[in-house]
């Protein structure tokens, strides 16, 4: 760096800013918040020598010229942070303003002396300097702030020159009122801001929801009728009484019949077998038509309009894989793979042949057209009132298509929400996350012992992957019956269903899961007579379903606040290797959560009542709500014990009472 202006810009930079949490990649990626929620950023700044040094966030909406303002505040070690809250869903900018408080180095070194018993006339005159500065014609300070300093020196100035003068002036130049005015009005000497960092603000779903999945072609109560959009209004009452507030479909767009599957995904389907929903496009149209059975579009707005008024949100699957007889391989064939004999590719997963699906290419003759398509297919259904889009295999397809389609579509409706449905590496997770995905699906589904879970869900919430990745727990889905549930019988599914509601802000469940349905082919993690394949009849009220627990969770995770949050989890001490103990708080409010991992025993266990949260010492009471049964009482002293029977309950939710908090 050369030069007097460069020289001079260096020196201008005197605060160091350094480790800032919401900068993802060098600033690459926006880090994720959540639209009106306080999200804490935090950041090492320090400077040379010991002067005193202040910092604040400033943030602003993209396309915006003016920033807003939030103060930051020191932790320890340097370490500082600030409450950042962003009015509404969209893309912002935020950075960070440090620089030198020379007003409060000028109290603290001036209380040192008088303390000392020091003359201090001339810092006093110091200190009228540095208001005064506040008072130039270019300086921060509004009319009212101009004000409050001029009326401080005019007082100064009045002030007799008895005995003990140069105190009372002191007191009053740097009385705690006049430090805090500095601030917001005096000089920002060395001020340094930092780069631009981008941050993406989303509405409060794609941080906090619970899922409901079902095939709208199974809701009929007849195996020999298809299901239709009616037939799923009639089922919004049970969803919403269950405590759910997104009900998501699989595709229901027109199906394929060449190379159909039939029932278990046998290659030799009868000629009433309905295909997976999955080989999208027929003659009745692709992904931005309805599979005819299902109803018209003027029975999905009815649908939408009555979930709505259920206080539930449509979800849809957005599957870019195509039937061979989707209109795209008539009209744009340059978008697919051929092989040399002038027949199209089919996907494949070797050994697996999935003849009745092509995927397209997105490169070569296909760019930019199809991701015009593609980008125009989610807003088509945004317009017929879908926000909500859980998109299948995003691993498979390119990371700038999706950095580019999610970024168009918010340009537009910055409230739609992504959940990529993306079972892979990890590093592929997160970059997902990073590129735009609200929300992602998890190893969760295959975590069960108690150090899985633990060091997971550390990974999750405590690593830098919190500022970006933002896990959806489904317990089960269509495709993954999780052998955990295959083997574990009823106490198994209400243990997975209280994990997922509770370690987790957003979580779902498949429909199934409240009767324990776990039948499975053998050897393999998928469901025996597969939906994805044929119509099914369900009976959801038979005996031994888990919906009041799946009541309960939700009831919870709407009535408690600790619960609505991800990154405030911690573990807490179970002397059991098979007790997963962990809680959570915001606020006043705090829950305690004991689990038994193990569906077939009873386990006993002692545990810590993490009384230190509170402020309180080992030996001290605390009041205790069972959230399950709804009595209280008092737990004395830090260490307690408890036994699970799975065949039972096996977990229980406790509230935490802190002493003086209003009952």
């Amino acid at each position: 760096m050369g030069g007097e202006d460069a020289l001079r810009t260096l020196a201008r930079s005197r605060i160091a800013i350094e480790g800032v949490s919401i900068e993802i990649d060098g600033g690459r990626f926006s880090a994720k918040v959540v639209a009106g929620q306080v999200t804490t950023v935090e950041a090492d700044i320090f400077s040379d020598g010991h002067d005193s040094i202040d910092a604040a966030l400033l943030f602003r909406r993209v396309g915006s010229d003016s920033f807003s303002e939030a103060p930051m505040r020191f932790l320890e070690n340097d370490r500082w942070k600030g409450d950042l809250v962003l009015d509404e869903p969209g893309q912002y900018e935020v950075t960070i303003l440090a620089w030198r408080d020379l007003f409060l180095t000028w109290r603290k070194e001036v209380a040192k002396k008088h303390a000392a018993g020091q003359s201090i006339a001339l810092e006093l005159q110091e200190g009228r300097n540095l208001m005064s500065a506040a008072l130039e014609p270019d300086s921060r300070a509004d009319e009212a702030g101009r004000g409050a300093i001029s009326a401080l020196l005019a007082e100064d100035d009045g002030a007799d020159g008895g005995e003990g003068h140069e105190g009372l002036r002191f007191g009053r130049l740097g009385a705690p009122e006049a430090v805090d005015l500095m601030r917001q009005v005096g000089p920002r000497t060395d001020a340094t801001l930092y780069k631009l960092l981008p941050v993406f603000a989303d509405r409060r779903a794609a941080a906090f929801s619970a899922w409901y999945e079902l095939m709208p072609r199974s809701q009929s109560g007849d195996e020999h009728r298809h299901g239709t959009f009616d037939d799923v209004i009639g089922k919004l009452p049970y969803v919403r009484d269950l405590g759910f507030d997104v009900l998501y479909f699989p595709p229901i767009h027109p199906i394929g019949r060449t190379n159909r599957k039939g029932r278990n995904n046998t290659l030799t389907p009868g000629p009433d077998d309905p295909g997976s929903p999955y080989a999208i496009g027929s003659d009745e149209g692709g992904h931005d038509a309805i599979h005819p059975e299902l109803g018209s579009f003027d029975d999905f707005r009815r649908l939408v309009e009555a979930a709505r008024d259920h206080g539930l949100e449509i979800a849809l699957d957005f599957a870019i894989q195509c039937s061979p007889d989707h209109p795209w391989i008539r009209e744009h064939p340059e978008w697919f793979d051929w092989r040399p004999d002038g027949t199209i590719k089919f996907a494949e997963n070797p050994p697996k042949k999935y003849e009745d699906i092509v995927n397209v290419h997105f490169y070569r003759k296909a760019l930019p057209d199809l991701w015009y398509a593609l980008r125009d297919v989610v807003l088509f259904w945004v317009e017929h009132g879908v926000k909500i889009f859980r998109v299948d295999n995003p691993h498979t397809k390119p990371f700038p298509f999706w950095e580019w389609m999610i970024a168009e579509v918010r340009a537009k409706h910055p409230d739609t929400i992504f959940l990529a449905e993306a079972f892979t590496r990890p590093k592929v997770m997160k970059r997902l996350a990073k590129v735009g995905f609200s929300q992602s699906y998890s190893y969760f589904t295959w975590r069960n012992t108690k150090d899985e879970l633990t060091d997971y869900l550390v990974e999750l919430t405590q690593t830098d992957s919190r500022e970006v990745m933002r896990p959806n727990f489904f317990v089960n889905t269509p495709d993954i019956n999780p052998r955990f549930l295959q083997t574990s019988g009823r106490p198994g599914f209400r243990t997975r269903l209280v994990l997922a509601a509770t370690l987790g802000g957003n979580y779902g469940v498949y429909n199934g899961f409240e009767i324990c349905d776990a039948a499975p082919v053998p050897g393999k993690e998928e469901y025996l007579d597969s939906e994805k394949y044929q119509i099914r009849v369900w009976d959801m009220d038979q005996p031994g379903n888990i919906q009041d627990d799946i009541r309960l969770m939700n009831r919870l995770r709407h009535e408690h606040p600790a619960l609505q949050h991800f990154t405030n989890l911690k573990f807490y001490y179970a002397g059991n290797d098979q007790v997963l103990a962990y809680g959570k708080r915001a606020g006043d409010d705090f829950v305690l959560i004991h689990v038994n991992l193990d569906p077939h025993n009873v386990q006993s266990f002692q545990f810590e009542v993490p009384l230190w949260e509170f402020g309180l010492p080992d030996d001290a009471s605390i009041e205790v709500r069972d959230l399950v049964h709804g009595n209280s009482f008092t737990w004395h002293g830090k260490y307690q014990w408890l036994e699970l029977d799975p065949q039972t309950r096996p977990y229980v939710v406790w509230q935490l009472l802190a002493p003086g908090v209003a009952r």
